[in-house]
Parts: structure tokens; sequence; C-alpha cells
């Protein structure tokens, strides 16, 4: 039997790739929509047309999402389900999985014997890593969105308060300025708009539960400005001038902070290679000694 590990090493290490095969093709082919789900959806926000075809063919993923308590947030702000989240790391971790597995069966081949442990250990930790490459992509992904939406809604401001100099309504300003601009940002503020116009709610109370779902206060503020003018009658074009400039200045003072914290990282590498150089000059006075 202990001869034998070689081939269960073989047969797992397939086993493994034909499962991450199996879960490739089940999320490319498409599924028929079952009634139930597709009856709940019609009482969630609404959610753009990708989106929802994913979430018909990944909705066997749900109790392995739940599972893994996935950062809502920041998967709402880039646009993805935590279903696709829970299939990301499961395909990473099976990837991570199968490619010790794959050396071994090759070293195998070739002759060279490795202990079963060594495989069974790496494979172990392959997965593990490979799940957190992914998580930490998503991280990234996320910050990467957030600080473009965070510009976005600078220039969404100053397009307000035009319309609004413009003697036009709030909510007339809102959906104009948000029909200037390409892009995916304003491609998200239009949904959050025309979801406010079919369920007949406010146009800011929507803007604000939208910066609640995706984490970003900022557009939480246009919502607030914005509702003083449309309950009160308040002139907010200045309001939201000064709005803009002051989170213009806030998105410059984190760039600065974020550039110096860079920089401090690269004075390391530097401060290393001083050390390399002086060690190198010094050697031959200590060879002599």
């Amino acid at each position: 039997m202990t001869g034998n590990w070689p081939l269960a090493l073989a047969v797992c290490g397939g086993a493994a790739i034909g499962l991450g095969l199996f879960l490739v093709v089940r999320e490319v082919v498409p599924a028929t929509p079952a009634l139930g789900p597709a009856l709940r959806r019609l009482h969630q926000p609404a959610a753009g047309p990708g989106r929802a075809a994913a979430g018909r063919r990944l909705e066997w993923l749900t109790g392995l999402s739940r599972w893994l308590r996935p950062p809502h947030r920041q998967l709402a702000l880039i646009d993805r389900t935590p279903e696709q989240y829970a299939l990301s790391l499961l395909l990473s971790a099976l990837v991570g999985l199968a490619m010790p597995s794959v050396l071994g069966v090759a070293l195998f081949v070739l002759g060279i014997g490795v202990p079963v442990a060594v495989p069974v250990l790496g494979s172990l930790g392959m997965a593990l890593l490979g799940a957190l490459l992914a998580h930490r992509a998503v991280l990234t992904r996320a910050d990467a969105a957030r600080d473009e939406f965070r510009q976005a809604v600078c220039t969404y401001l100053d397009l307000v308060a035009l319309q609004l100099s413009a003697a036009h309504g709030p909510v007339q300003s809102l959906e104009r300025a948000a029909a200037v601009c390409d892009g995916w940002v304003f491609d998200r503020l239009r949904e959050a708009l025309r979801l406010a116009q079919l369920q007949m709610h406010s146009p800011w109370d929507e803007l604000r539960d939208l910066a609640d779902r995706i984490g970003i206060p900022e557009l939480g503020d246009v919502g607030a400005i914005m509702r003083s003018s449309g309950s009160e009658g308040a002139q907010v074009h200045e309001t939201l001038r000064s709005r803009a400039d002051s989170l213009r200045d806030q998105i410059r003072t984190d760039n600065l902070a974020r550039a110096e914290g860079v920089t401090s990282r690269l004075d390391i590498p530097g401060a290393l290679l001083v050390f390399v150089l002086l060690g190198f000059a010094v050697y031959p006075f200590i060879a002599r000694v």
C-alpha cells in the first residue's frame, strides 16, 4: 500500500483539476433561471444584467459565501456578488491545491522520490496562499475603485451645482448631472437615480443608500445637501462647490500621505544597499587582517 502513494497522489491531483474544470464550465454555461429566486430578486435593489445572470448561476455557492463572511461593501463597490467572491477563492484554492500534486507526479515520472508529506503539506499551503491572494486582489481592486469613485464625486458635485445655477430643480439637476459624463461611476449614479424614479423614492435618499452600501460617505453628502434643497427650498449650489473643493483637498492630502508612506518604505532597501556597499569596501581590509 505504501508503494502506491504516487498513484493515489496522481488520482487526487487529477480529481482536483477535474473539479476545477467542472466549476469553470458550470460558470460559463448559462443555466435555466429558477422561479423562486427570480421572484425574490424582484424585491431587492436593482442589479446589472451581468450581475443578475452571474447570481443565477452561482446560487449553489450561497452557503459557502456566508461561511467565508465576504467584504460586502468592497464587493458592492466593484459590482461583484458574494457568490462570485466565493467562487474566486475556491478556484484559487483548487489551483494551489493541484500544483504540488502535479509537481509530485512529474518528479515521480522522472524517477525522483519525494516523501508523501511534502506534496500534502505543499498542497494545503498553496491552497491557503491562493485563497489569500484572491481575497487580497478583491481588496486592492476595491481600494482603487474607491479612489476613482471619490474623484468622480467631486466632478458630480460641480455638475449638480452648475445645473442648480441654471435654474433647474434639485431632482432634474441630479439626473442631468449624472447624464453628462461617461464611466462606470456615473453608470452607477444613473442606475440609482433610475431606481429611485421607478420606486417613487427621493433621489437623495437613494444616493444615501448607495453610499452606505458601497462605503462612500462622500456620495452620502451629496444626498444630504440635496435633501435640504428639495425639502426646504434652500439654495445649495455654493454649498456643493465648497464641498467639492474640500473633498479635492482631502483627496490630495490622502495621496500625499500615501506617497510619503511609499517613500518611507523605499528608504529601507536604500539603507540595506548602503550597508552592502560598505561591506564590499571594508572586506579587503578585514581579509588582510
